[in-house]
């Protein structure tokens, strides 16, 4: 039996769930049998579409036999799709569901479909976790991903069909990373009108920018000599990841996050799975979070000492 090669190509090194969607891959690939190498771009858009291209236009004894890739931006590298299975070279596409896709497989050269968590469910989990913590409502700040992305469009959908009415939110934007969501919470932190902003809660699209929403609470204690509230404050995130995520809440440096299993390791099983056999793969596959801890088991917080005003911590 031929062993098969495969190129995954994830968004950036520096986020804790692109490095587990690294290692899914790589053990589904161990377990089949097969050849999986991991690329990462940057965060470049431009980069990752070089990085493809490289393989899909070497030489055909060097081809892989799949790509996998998350993409970095919203274009999602549609002339390298079409240009991959024109090559011989299966495609699959990670936590987004593009349009292409429905349009490739109806050549039946290659395997080709996507792989996605329940993104939407995701954001109804986060809001059925603040309805748990914070049953008399209050504001929170909300962390979100970057503004192209189709995950963050989705969790934001999905929080604002449970959130409760009473929990007003505000929104700030990162990019999936700890450093950009304390770069983005210490650029706010500086403004005069944050200065006197009620928060009850930090809730953040990825575990990651919640952490790096925490440092930057914590610096500001630090600078400011204060420091009597923003520890009692609640931190949600999402990804969930046992080394990071789940170990934060067992910690209790968060209160909450939402798991959600790696795509990237289902794509392997898929994808080879319809190499060897020649079945066509469903042409999307959604993986289903869950709340960690599980929402039963969120417990309201102290209403008397949950809330924090930025000028007086």
């Amino acid at each position: 039996m031929k062993r098969h090669r495969i190129i995954l190509s994830l968004i950036t090194v520096d986020n804790d769930f692109q490095l587990e969607q690294a290692a899914s891959a790589e053990e589904a690939a161990r377990h089949l049998g097969v050849d999986v190498e991991v690329l990462f771009a940057n965060g470049d858009s431009i980069e990752q579409s070089q990085q493809v291209l490289r393989f899909v236009q070497a030489k055909s004894s060097e081809r892989p036999d799949g790509i996998i890739f998350e993409p970095v931006g919203g274009p999602a590298l549609a002339v390298a799709a079409r240009a991959a299975v024109d090559a011989g070279i299966g495609w699959v596409v990670l936590n987004k569901q593009v349009e292409y896709v429905k349009e490739l497989r109806q050549q039946l050269k290659v395997p080709v479909f996507s792989v996605t968590s329940d993104h939407m469910e995701m954001g109804r989990i986060q809001g059925y976790q603040l309805a748990a913590l914070l049953p008399e409502g209050g504001s929170i700040l909300s962390i979100e991903g970057p503004a192209e992305s189709d995950a963050c469009k989705l969790r934001v959908v999905g929080l604002a069909e449970t959130k409760p009415a009473n929990i007003r939110i505000k929104t700030m934007r990162a990019s999936w990373t700890e450093s950009s969501a304390l770069k983005t919470l210490n650029s706010w932190l500086q403004l005069s009108t944050s200065r006197h902003e009620p928060i009850v809660a930090v809730a953040a699209q990825n575990d990651a920018m919640a952490m790096g929403a925490k440092t930057a609470f914590e610096e500001l204690t630090r600078d400011s000599g204060g420091g009597r509230y923003w520890h009692e404050l609640p931190f949600l995130g999402m990804d969930g990841v046992p080394t990071t995520g789940q170990a934060w809440v067992k910690a209790h440096l968060m209160a909450a996050t939402i798991v959600a299993p790696p795509p990237s390791g289902t794509a392997v099983e898929v994808l080879v799975g319809a190499l060897r056999t020649g079945e066509i793969a469903p042409e999307t596959t959604v993986l289903v979070p869950y709340s960690f801890p599980p929402l039963p088991a969120i417990k309201p917080i102290n209403g008397k000492r949950r809330m924090a005003t930025v000028g007086h911590m």
